[in-house]
């Protein structure tokens, strides 16, 4: 049997090989049986720290800008593609397997630890970051691709293999490579993102990616490398490592100052929860809410939103409502204000927006989170509707309002679709009221009428209606009832004090001019989910 069979799997030493400038002239390559296990941990450990640098790229471009199925395809294949790349560049430099070996963990290293950082500065100040992204992912998949060839030739350095030996080996490293990208896929949602957050996560992988190399470095290609490439490897890694220490260290201050550099207002309240990214901002008498960079409301104009949201969806005895997201507190306040309300059902995904409701923005909602007649509910909106919750009335809510974020990703887009449409019609009353916010029937049309669309095929009747808000533009709801006849848009008698909406308002909001009038579209489903490519388009 070839020697090759030990040294992937066992114990004997290998004929010796001819040394050149990088290569040493020392004993043979030998890796002994005690050495097996090291070498696959630290190919795992470079696999994994490979996988989690495009991780991190995927998650804070959609952060950043959105994402969407075409995006994330698109880099997931120029990723798969670049791997390939990688393996074909480094073939003129196998000769040189040893320090090129090095070379390429170190250069994976800096370029992984530092792509997240770089992406959120380009986008904070330059408004774009796609050719980092772009850059960074070929990049990294190149010199991930690079390690495979490397590593089997410096497995076969010096050897003649049958050809069971190669596949024996190549089996091992392929193991130990797809084992580093599960333990990589685990480790970035599950500890490295919630712990550490998208720039710091990406460092401290970097740093792993350096220890793995000089694990190798040390006690497993010293024999290939001359004193002097031993060194130079040496300084590199630590070289690479001291650069990313000094961006973790000032990886807060960095992140802060390219954060508020986005926006306009001083920063007072932020938060990575596990669903997005939440900044509160603040000027004079003016607070806002964003999350992933969006606008969800300002206090100078958001009792237009929330009045229109609110008080069409109420009758004269309407008593239990159904408020799905709306985390923010506001549609609550509004409701609480009302007499005839006695119950009101929160359904809010994120506890991070829960709790800035219940501190930071208490004085806008009133703290109306803490009163005794609304019951919060942590969970996603369509599976809540799908259970046979205890909270639910047996008769159904008297209204139901559906304050979610625009559907500008998958995730969002299948909480607009028919089939949640039709939950959330299971749990209304047969003389009940559902108003839906629709987006913006004039920046974003199609998507607007497409809800309206969705929100009929579910079998409800509809009346769409639309108002300005300043701050938004004009903005768009869905109205709806059980039946064939479309719900009167009317105030309830009996209403508190409204600083905007009142019947005259309301009147006028159902009527559409032709720029921006009904449009016959297709309803969005979780099969096809239209909406979002409609978002996708961008806005007029």
């Amino acid at each position: 049997m070839s020697t090759t069979t030990d040294a992937a799997n066992g114990d004997s030493p290998a004929p010796g090989h001819p040394a050149d400038d990088d290569e040493g002239a020392g004993p043979p390559f030998v890796l002994q049986r005690r050495w097996r296990a090291l070498l696959l941990a630290s190919v795992a450990a470079c696999a994994a720290c490979g996988l989690i640098y495009e991780l991190a790229l995927l998650t804070l471009s959609t952060s950043l800008a959105g994402g969407g199925i075409v995006a994330t395809s698109l880099i997931v294949a120029g990723y798969v593609a670049a791997l390939g790349a990688g393996a074909l560049l480094v073939k003129p430099l196998l000769h040189r397997a040893a320090i090129t070996f090095v070379t390429v963990e170190t250069l994976l290293a800096l370029v992984g630890g530092l792509s997240a950082t770089a992406l959120y500065l380009t986008f904070a100040y330059f408004d774009s970051s796609l050719w980092v992204l772009v850059f960074a992912t070929a990049l990294i998949g190149s010199l991930v691709g690079a390690e495979v060839p490397l590593l089997m030739t410096l497995l076969q350095q010096g050897r003649t293999a049958e050809a069971t030996d190669s596949g024996r080996i190549l089996a091992n490293l392929n193991a130990a490579d797809y084992l580093g990208a599960l333990l990589g896929g685990l480790a970035w949602p599950f500890i490295l993102l919630p712990a550490l957050g998208m720039i710091r996560g990406a460092a401290v992988t970097g740093m792993v990616n350096l220890v793995a190399a000089a694990v190798l470095a040390l006690f497993l290609l010293r024999h290939l490398l001359s004193r002097r490439a031993l060194m130079l490897s040496l300084l590199l890694l630590a070289a690479a490592a001291a650069v990313l220490i000094t961006l973790l260290v000032g990886s807060r201050h960095i992140e802060t100052t390219a954060r508020q550099a986005l926006y306009a207002d001083p920063i007072i309240a932020y938060e990575r929860s596990d669903y997005q990214e939440i900044v509160v901002t603040q000027r004079g008498n003016d607070t806002r809410l964003y999350l992933d960079g969006g606008l969800q409301f300002s206090t100078r104009d958001e009792y237009r939103y929330t009045e229109s949201l609110v008080y069409p969806a109420l009758q004269a005895d309407t008593r239990s409502v159904l408020i799905l997201g709306g985390g923010d507190g506001l549609a609550a306040r509004e409701l609480l204000r009302v007499p005839s309300v006695e119950h009101i059902v929160q359904v809010e995904l994120d506890p991070e927006v829960l709790e800035l409701a219940r501190t930071t923005l208490s004085g806008i909602n009133d703290d109306s989170l803490a009163d005794p007649r609304v019951q919060v509910i942590v969970d996603d909106a369509m599976s809540w509707l799908r259970q046979d919750h205890p909270a639910i009335p047996d008769d159904g809510f008297d209204a139901v309002l559906i304050d979610l974020p625009d559907p500008d990703t998958p995730q969002l887009g299948r909480l607009y679709s028919t089939e949640f449409y039709g939950l959330a019609a299971r749990v209304l009353a047969p003389d009940g009221r559902m108003v839906v916010q629709s987006g913006s029937p004039y920046f974003t049309t199609d998507a607007y009428w497409r809800t309206v669309s969705s929100v009929s095929a579910a079998g409800l009747a509809v009346t769409p209606y639309h108002v300005y808000v300043p701050t938004f533009g004009g903005w768009g709801f869905t109205l709806a009832s059980h039946g064939d006849t479309p719900p009167a848009a009317t105030l309830p008698p009996r209403l508190p004090d409204l600083r905007f909406l009142d019947q005259q308002v309301l009147d006028a909001a159902v009527v559409f001019p032709d720029d921006m009038g009904p449009r016959n579209l297709e309803p969005s489903t979780l099969a096809h989910p239209r909406v979002v490519e409609d978002m996708r388009h961008g806005y007029r």
